[in-house]
């Protein structure tokens, strides 16, 4: 199963308060394990929401909100994609994480990636051809 990581926002990160070289280190002699194990397959920090960018839809509507945003526990810092046999599995290898954002609470959020056969009937066969063709294109084009 693939699983989301996500790093939760906290008010340091929101004011673009840069990481250590101490947890730099940490975070990659992690990220190091999780690669060398099979489990992660991306993982990124993200800039603050002052460099973000909302799109709202509503009523046939599209608006776009311009960051910051306020509501710093509903915002993110970073993110991992990881490949692993359970959720069990997942947290146990997330209770392994260095504290992502030291001197302050923090929290990493684990959610299961919809799979193909988590939609049903209604994904029909000939959605999934699309989406293989998307996914080989988008593989394609990496590696290019």
């Amino acid at each position: 199963m693939r699983v989301m990581v996500i790093v939760k926002a906290t008010k340091n990160s929101e004011a673009n308060v840069m990481p250590s070289e101490k947890l730099l280190a940490e975070m990659g002699k992690y990220n190091e394990e999780l690669v060398k194990a099979g489990i992660m397959q991306a993982g990124e920090g993200l800039h603050p929401s002052n460099r973000g960018k909302r799109v709202r839809f509503g009523g046939g509507k599209k608006s776009v909100i311009d960051g910051p945003f306020a509501e710093t526990k509903e915002l993110i810092a970073g993110f991992w994609l990881w490949q692993v046999k359970s959720m069990e599995e997942a947290v146990e290898w997330a209770s392994r994480c260095p504290d992502p954002m030291p001197g302050e609470e923090s929290e990493l959020e684990i959610r299961p990636v919809f799979e193909a056969e988590d939609f049903g009937a209604e994904f029909t066969p000939e959605l999934r051809a699309q989406e293989e063709k998307l996914r080989a294109e988008m593989e394609r084009k990496q590696k290019a």
